[in-house]
């Protein structure tokens, strides 16, 4: 089911308003400089500011706010998930993987710079993710700042986002299973965006029961994101998708819409939203945003 009008308006205004904060804080933590390091700054923040749907850090910020934990401790959690994110959309680009010159309606950064400085780039983004998570200003609680820091390890690594665009790489020209397709997935997209929705859980000191709701509801949209990334790479345009589209079909990946057609696909996409939406059933009102934001992900045209 669609949100209502007022719904998606409620919706994209707070989209709007967390993506805004979110980029002020990314702003400030990513300050120029003068020096031999200029242009590297200068290329991180090419990547990482001035566009972007800013999901991992939405569900950090609207996910800390179901346990009251607001304010600048969750924005800078959210601007460090979306460093992190930032860092693996350069690397992806690069010739040596996806080889895409185009990454949010402009050049990639290694276009715009060149290859050598857009992997430094990714390398300074990731290290400064965890800096910033492990400062106290994020939280004056080292135990919750440890958890923060092992929980995004653990999403971005060989058995989260890394692995799965290994798995990616090595699937390319040859048919997968759609198991196979949901685990690579699951993994190179879905682990990150699980893991926006786990921070808020952390930041806020949920109970055990509290963050695995919201962890499997990260998970499903995570999932629904993808398969919903899957129709747009098939059917929308270079202008409204901001990047190289068809891109997985000339590569010869197996993807959602090659494996359950566009229709199957769709379906597919909506099943996941319901799915997420229903871990949330505990938290009532409160989860509001959350809640129009699945079904928000599969109907999406960017």
């Amino acid at each position: 089911m669609r949100p209502s009008l007022q719904e998606a308006r409620s919706l994209q205004q707070t989209l709007a308003g967390h993506a805004s904060a979110i980029e002020s804080t990314l702003d400030r933590l990513i300050a120029p400089v003068a020096g031999g390091e200029a242009r590297l700054i200068e290329a991180m923040r090419y990547a990482t500011l001035g566009g972007g749907k800013r999901l991992r850090g939405f569900l950090v910020v609207e996910s800390a706010a179901l346990f009251g934990a607001t304010g600048a401790g969750a924005l800078r959690a959210a601007a460090s998930v979306e460093m992190l994110h930032a860092y693996s959309l350069v690397h992806d680009d690069l010739p040596c993987m996806d080889d895409d010159d185009l990454r949010r309606g402009q050049p990639s950064t290694h276009r715009r710079f060149d290859e050598a400085t857009a992997t430094l780039a990714g390398d300074a983004l990731q290290t400064l993710a965890f800096e910033v998570i492990a400062a106290p200003a994020t939280h004056p609680d080292p135990a919750i700042r440890i958890a923060l820091v092992q929980a995004l390890a653990s999403a971005s690594g060989a058995a989260g986002m890394v692995g799965g665009q290994m798995i990616d790489m090595e699937g390319e020209g040859r048919s997968l299973a759609l198991p196979e397709v949901e685990r690579l997935h699951a993994l190179k997209t879905g682990r990150l965006i699980r893991y926006g929705a786990e921070a808020g859980a952390i930041l806020g000191g949920a109970s055990a029961a509290e963050h695995e709701r919201l962890a499997a509801y990260g998970r499903d949209i995570g999932a629904a994101f993808q398969v919903a990334d899957d129709v747009l790479d098939a059917t929308a345009s270079e202008a409204e998708l901001g990047k190289t589209a068809g891109k997985d079909q000339e590569a010869g990946k197996s993807t959602f819409v090659s494996l359950l057609g566009i229709d199957g696909a769709r379906d597919a996409a909506r099943r996941l939203a319901d799915a997420a939406v229903s871990h949330l059933e505990p938290f009532g009102e409160r989860a509001a945003i959350l809640r129009d934001l699945a079904r928000h992900v599969v109907d999406r045209r960017s």
